[in-house]
């Protein structure tokens, strides 16, 4: 009996993880997808596309997976037409401000499970532009640690060249600010410099932080990870600190 109900843990275990693994395959193949349709299939000149197969590669999703993705975003095949990209916006606790992108290919799933999401979690969906007023659209490059000490201020005044508005840089992270049509050539520039990027997108980003009490900022983090885990929803970002 023991030997049984150890072995019906393992497959729970395993389910969940199998589980996991897909919905995180489903995430990079949209975002695959996405940035084709955005600049083209052809990874040298859409720097989107290239960060997103490296993601994929080191997340070890097969290559025919790539493949179909890719072929999704210019059209091929039935799968290709059916996604489309939605924006909600909505209200979470302690009145926070969130904009949820999908990528999906059921309009009234995503929306039915976005609200039910929301609306079990004390948040819920607000009126088309009451929210993305609240966030600047940037283009925005993460780079993996800290620029090197001894070139940061010249890499700085390379990247500020090529187009960045801000740099903030951290031990565990740097991030690159610039207007969306600077993007590319900003990522291209970080390239140059031998550094390590992590994501180049554009995000919304929020003009003006709310700081939140400790148990509405529990609520929110809560909240957004219930809607990251959803297979549809490709970025969540809100104003709360």
């Amino acid at each position: 009996m023991s030997r049984h109900s150890k072995w019906s843990k393992v497959k729970q275990f395993k389910g969940a993880i199998d589980a996991k693994r897909s919905a995180s395959f489903t995430k990079l193949s949209h975002e695959i997808t996405v940035a084709v349709r955005e600049k083209g299939p052809d990874a040298s000149f859409n720097i989107r596309l290239r960060v997103a197969i490296d993601r994929a590669k080191k997340g070890f999703m097969p290559k025919d997976n790539i493949e179909r993705a890719i072929k999704r975003g210019t059209g091929e095949g039935s799968e290709g037409a059916q996604l489309e990209q939605l924006t909600y916006e909505a209200y979470g606790p302690g009145r926070s401000a969130l904009i949820i992108e999908c990528v999906t290919d059921n309009r009234n799933r995503s929306v039915a499970d976005i609200k039910t999401i929301l609306m079990k979690n004390g948040g819920t969906f607000a009126n088309a532009g009451s929210v993305t007023h609240l966030f600047d659209r940037l283009g925005v490059v993460r780079v993996n640690g800290s620029l090197p000490a001894d070139r940061k201020d010249e890499i700085e005044l390379e990247l500020i060249d090529a187009g960045a508005m801000d740099i903030v840089s951290a031990d565990d992270g740097t991030e690159i600010f610039t207007d969306p049509t600077h993007l590319a050539r900003v990522a291209d520039e970080v390239q140059k410099q031998n550094l390590t990027i992590e994501s180049a997108q554009f995000e919304w980003i929020a003009k003006m932080p709310i700081e939140l009490n400790e148990e509405d900022g529990t609520a929110v983090a809560n909240l957004v990870e219930l809607l990251d885990e959803n297979d549809d929803v490709s970025q969540v970002y809100t104003n709360a600190e």
